[in-house]
């Protein structure tokens, strides 16, 4: 048995999931590091935060592993104290309670305060926008709201994180002028649903004002667009995109599925048509925009025609980016009243039929970028190249542009031209443009 020791608890916090969850993940090391504790990001520590991800069956086993492997470090007595918070958390606390009763306390989503008392810590109201970044230096997440009120059958991103809740402006603004004087040029806006920003603060959509007022802070270049929903989503934002230079001519918007019957059972309130309009309105407007959009396959009744309906329309709108996913049949969402009938191996082989199509059309449209310039930021060194990205592009989902770093010499977190050499499928060689 070991004897107690006086010595500082450093606090380890371990982020699984999304781009949110990076951006809690920091909030809570920001508030820790204002407390004068030890506080690390996935290096060691005595004392273990996990930061769960419980949205679909891979990530849930992900986060299940994750907590088991620092139960068993606990036992053998290499860390002290297991917390765990979180969608997972907050999502399946009874069940976890029971089944891994050797993790100290588990906190759901909305328990920042309690997990910050168990951590020997206090919640401190004026610390908005401070918080210690994990990311590479030059880009951050900006997390413009929290929940959401759509009712779309399959998603458990409500029974997780609530009912939409804008943050005001003003704290938004003044998160982004704290990261800039930090050093981040590249502020990457995301909320389970950015359509529908404002309208419980402000009783509009206000993501166009947001804009404006970012675009104001010195230092961050580039504002990049993430998950937005189709249906209601504010035009004047294309605008904005138009009239200011550092918004990114970029929009991720999920649209999960085109056929109307798995649409219409999906209650995404659109269908293949006005969705089809809402495309061409928006090439119209930008017609420089790199469009990601993320879909769906094997959706309960999804039929072979419905799913030929889905790859057709691929085809057809060429987006520049996108993921497929296969369904995960997720309890208490309202699709998990319907038969999982579409068998695995058809999921995957549907998913791999379209990841093969959006192969062949990124490759198309990476050969016209041959011989022209673009400005890049360099996120990092890796093997022989420096590695940057475009304004078409985010950060680990999308191309890449590798210049050869043994003939080039290039600072990470800094914006160089560029002229495009070659293309792949999803990945751009360049060489510096030299003025």
């Amino acid at each position: 048995m070991r004897t107690k020791t006086r010595k500082k608890n450093k606090i380890n916090v371990i982020t699984l999931g999304c781009s949110k969850n990076v951006y809690d993940s920091e909030v809570l090391m920001g508030q820790l590091k204002a407390n004068n504790k030890d506080v690390v990001h996935e290096e060691e520590g005595n004392v273990v935060v996990i930061n769960t991800c419980g949205f679909i069956d891979n990530a849930k086993e992900q986060s299940v592993n994750t907590i088991l492997d620092a139960v068993k470090q606990k036992e053998e007595g290499i860390i002290d104290k297991v917390f765990v918070t979180g969608c997972l958390s907050e999502r399946y606390k009874p069940d976890l309670q029971k089944d891994i009763p050797e993790v100290d306390q588990y906190f759901g989503t909305t328990e920042l305060p309690s997990l910050l008392k168990a951590l020997g810590a206090d919640y401190k109201h004026e610390l908005v926008g401070e918080r210690v970044t994990t990311t590479p230096k030059n880009y951050a997440y900006l997390k413009i709201a929290e929940g959401c009120d759509r009712p779309c059958s399959f998603c458990a991103i409500p029974l997780m994180r609530g009912k939409h809740r804008s943050t005001p402006i003003e704290d938004i603004v003044t998160d982004a002028k704290n990261l800039a004087a930090n050093g981040v040029k590249e502020l990457i806006l995301i909320a389970q649903d950015l359509t529908y920003y404002g309208l419980d603060l402000y009783k509009k959509r206000n993501l166009a004002e947001l804009l404006r007022e970012l675009v104001k802070v010195e230092g961050i270049e580039w504002i990049r667009l993430h998950y937005a929903f189709p249906t209601g989503f504010p035009m004047d934002v294309l605008d904005v995109m138009n009239e200011e230079p550092k918004i990114c001519n970029y929009l991720d918007i999920p649209l999960q599925h085109i056929s109307n019957k798995i649409l219409k059972s999906m209650r995404r309130g659109t269908t293949q048509e006005k969705t089809t309009k809402l495309l061409k309105e928006f090439r119209a407007k930008v017609p420089t925009m790199a469009i990601r959009t993320t879909l769906i396959v094997g959706y309960p009744g999804e039929t072979e025609e419905d799913f030929q309906i889905l790859k057709q329309w691929v085809k057809d709108m060429r987006f520049e980016r996108l993921g497929c996913f296969t369904y995960s049949h997720e309890e208490n969402t309202h699709a998990y009243n319907l038969e999982d009938d579409v068998p695995e191996d058809v999921k995957q082989d549907r998913a791999n039929q379209i990841m093969e199509i959006q192969g062949q059309i990124s490759w198309e449209l990476n050969q016209q970028h041959i011989g022209k310039e673009f400005k890049v930021v360099i996120d990092r060194k890796e093997g022989g190249y420096f590695v940057g990205r475009t304004e078409f592009d985010s950060p680990d989902v999308d191309n890449e542009v590798l210049i050869d770093a043994e003939k080039h010499y290039l600072k990470t977190a800094e914006f160089v031209t560029v002229k495009i050499t070659e293309a792949s499928d999803f990945d751009l060689y360049a060489e510096p443009v030299v003025n």
